[in-house]
């Protein structure tokens, strides 16, 4: 554990040194909340938490995406990485300590979320509502964490950086979360949005928070894509290991 805090401080220090990568990930859903939410769907209770969700979705992808795709292709290019592999602790260690780090910096992009919908729109949850929304967002942030470990892993960085935009707007659109409540999303959205990892994760933190019943189609869309890109950041992991240590 004491391993796991170094590195969790060491990389989060690493982070906030460049203080445009935690602006930008509390930015945009907070803009997104700001110009999309609360003039159009803040006097209704219901659309407003339904908007909360998608946008807390929206900030732990950003961050999952870009911190883990981004920061671990660069991470990569430096020499300091190949020198922390050759030593006895293991990759646990860092692994873990990335983990908090990211984990510290989807709390940073969330919370003018929550503080916007509290203060700005008519959106309401019980604190029960609340504890288990959080809880789903945690687990809705597996899929685009494993993603930004394969994309980190697989690619250079300056590859790495445009994979993570491209993959990060399609997303966001195809699965909701920019369109609304479920009922009023565009047909072409209904469609392919089940299939998509983000709708899966905003309706576990709509069905948390609210009275919404979750498709089973999206929500077991949503394991199929944890273990796809759980295979596949731990094939990326161990091709870049081979490739550099064997």
């Amino acid at each position: 554990m004491s391993l796991v805090l170094v590195h969790a401080r060491y990389l989060f220090l690493e982070t906030i040194r460049v203080p445009i990568a935690i602006i930008g990930s509390a930015f945009f859903p907070a803009a997104a909340m700001l110009f999309f939410v609360v003039p159009f769907t803040g006097d209704d209770a219901v659309a407003a938490t339904y908007a909360t969700g998608a946008m807390l979705i929206f900030a732990i992808m950003s961050a999952c995406l870009f911190t883990y795709g981004i920061g671990v292709a660069e991470d990569r290019a430096q020499p300091w990485d190949p020198y922390l592999r050759t030593l006895p602790a293991g990759p646990l260690a860092r692994f873990a300590g990335r983990i908090v780090t990211v984990m510290g910096i989807m709390l940073i992009a969330i919370v003018p979320v929550l503080v916007i919908a509290a203060l700005l729109t008519a959106a309401t949850v019980t604190p029960a509502q609340l504890l288990l929304g959080l809880v789903a967002v945690l687990v809705g942030s597996l899929p685009f964490t494993l993603m930004g470990l394969f994309i980190g892993y697989a690619l250079p960085s300056k590859a790495a950086v445009v994979v993570a935009q491209v993959v990060f707007f399609p997303m966001a659109v195809g699965g909701g979360l920019l369109t609304g409540p479920p009922d009023v999303a565009p047909d072409f959205i209904k469609a392919i949005a089940p299939y998509l990892p983000t709708r899966g994760a905003v309706e576990l933190v709509w069905a948390a928070s609210t009275s919404f019943s979750p498709n089973l189609l999206s929500l077991v869309m949503l394991a199929v894509w944890i273990a796809v890109f759980g295979a596949l950041s731990t094939w990326a992991y161990r091709r870049d290991e081979g490739r550099r240590f064997s």
